[in-house]
């Protein structure tokens, strides 16, 4: 049992993690034993995602002003918090991954950019590309257009040498 002093400091650093978070994500872990909780901690860890269980009166008081604020209508039962810092695809992807194989954990809600989620947009959201995989695909793309333009320009002289070199041939068989 936690004491006031140790109470504040929670919500005072839940406060501080929810203003910093991309997305949140709420979960009723319900059922599942401590070996999956284990795994889907490691999961989200390897990922840069923190999980963490707290109470939900402690929830609502940090998540005032935030956009986990969104969520306390879903802050009802055992409830678990995903947060991430970086990239909103990956802990929904975890997530969603992770229900296929235990049906036990439920996603009950996002927030994102000020958006609420139901657990339908966080299953959308997970098969999204990954942070990596889209800049991958911009500097494709930023690489691709300069070679698209070299190439372009570089066929006009091509084409006009060809056409020389016919001239030429022509006029030494001729």
């Amino acid at each position: 049992m936690l004491n006031i002093t140790q109470k504040k400091e929670q919500v005072e650093r839940l406060a501080k993690e929810f203003s910093e978070a991309v997305i949140s994500i709420l979960v009723d872990y319900k059922g599942l034993d401590v070996l999956k909780m284990t795994d889907l901690r490691a999961q989200l860890r390897n990922e840069g995602v923190r999980i963490e269980v707290v109470k939900n009166t402690l929830l609502e008081r940090a998540a005032e002003g935030t956009d986990a604020a969104l969520m306390k209508d879903f802050y009802k039962g055992p409830n678990a918090i995903v947060l991430s810092n970086d990239d909103p695809v990956a802990p929904a992807r975890i997530l969603v991954n992770f229900v296929k194989d235990n049906e036990k954990l439920e996603i009950k809600a996002g927030a994102l950019s000020g958006k609420l989620l139901n657990a339908e947009a966080i299953k959308q959201l997970a098969k999204m590309p990954s942070r990596e995989e889209l800049l991958a695909q911009l500097v494709y793309t930023l690489n691709a257009v300069p070679t698209s333009i070299v190439n372009v320009l570089s066929g006009v002289p091509r084409s006009f040498v060809n056409v020389l070199n016919a001239i030429k041939d022509q006029k030494e068989a001729a």
